[in-house]
């Protein structure tokens, strides 16, 4: 059995003790309300949240607490994580992992603000005023005199401005990205399709399927409120770091 390597044990820890916490504190809503990533435009954002959510696996309230996401989670960085940690050691690792996290935050934000700044500009330039606007964007109730059309830009608006973001899938995403570079040829399996595929097409396979469902909105294998965009960015991210340690591992400007 693979030994877990130091860094990822204690990023686990970290994670269970987040969970524990989002259980016994505030039942489930304090944690999620302060720890959890929020759209910036939103009230509840708080700065911190770029890097707390990465440590988050709990739902806005106990009914929606995910053991199976933290599980799984805790599972992909302990298999991907230990090895990729011994190789490159606790300071790069850990420099990848926070990496991806940021990287995924910053795709995933990004796409939503695609989705958000024209439909808002549109409800302002229609004769809406922004108080009017955060106030049903808020309440989820129209003021009177909505058209048809502002409903529907309301609509395009809402879950950009109401999304949140948690959990280490970003920064594992990432961390994959560093294995596969390092272990190209390493097999592997998902469960529900036990057939080993090495690990130079599996993990892109993965990737590529993430980038579809965000652009489909057609989720395969992870639930319908998967942040796709955001497995790309931790993915893209840590290709890139391996890329660059890779091409200047002889250069003065390598990272250590």
């Amino acid at each position: 059995m693979m030994r877990i390597s130091d860094t990822v044990k204690h990023l686990i820890i970290i994670n269970v003790i987040m969970f524990v916490g989002t259980i016994f504190i505030g039942g489930g809503e304090l944690f999620y309300e302060w720890f959890a990533m929020h759209f910036p435009k939103n009230d509840l954002f708080k700065s911190w949240q770029i890097f707390t959510h990465m440590f988050m696996h709990g739902g806005a309230n106990l009914a929606n607490l995910s053991l199976s996401h933290l599980l799984f989670n805790m599972f992909g960085l302990w298999m991907f994580g230990s090895p990729v940690e011994q190789v490159l050691g606790a300071k790069r690792f850990l420099f990848i992992y926070l990496s991806a996290g940021l990287g995924a935050v910053a795709l995933q934000i990004g796409y939503y603000y695609f989705q958000y700044l024209p439909n808002y500009t549109n409800l302002i330039s229609s004769g809406l005023s922004a108080e009017n606007i955060k106030q049903m964007l808020v309440t989820n109730e129209l003021i009177a005199g909505v058209t048809d059309t502002q409903l529907t830009q309301l609509k395009n608006v809402f879950p950009a401005y109401n999304a949140s973001m948690v959990g280490a899938s970003g920064c594992i995403m990432g961390i994959m990205a560093a294995f596969g570079m390092m272990n190209p040829n390493a097999e592997l399996m998902m469960i529900f399709l036990p057939i080993p595929i090495k690990a130079k097409f599996f993990i892109p396979g993965i990737i590529l399927l993430d980038l579809i469902s965000g652009i489909s909105g057609q989720s395969f294998f992870s639930p319908s409120n998967t942040a796709h965009f955001a497995h790309v960015g931790g993915a893209l991210t840590g290709f890139l770091i391996m890329w660059y340690w890779k091409k200047t591992q002889f250069n003065k400007n390598r990272w250590n």
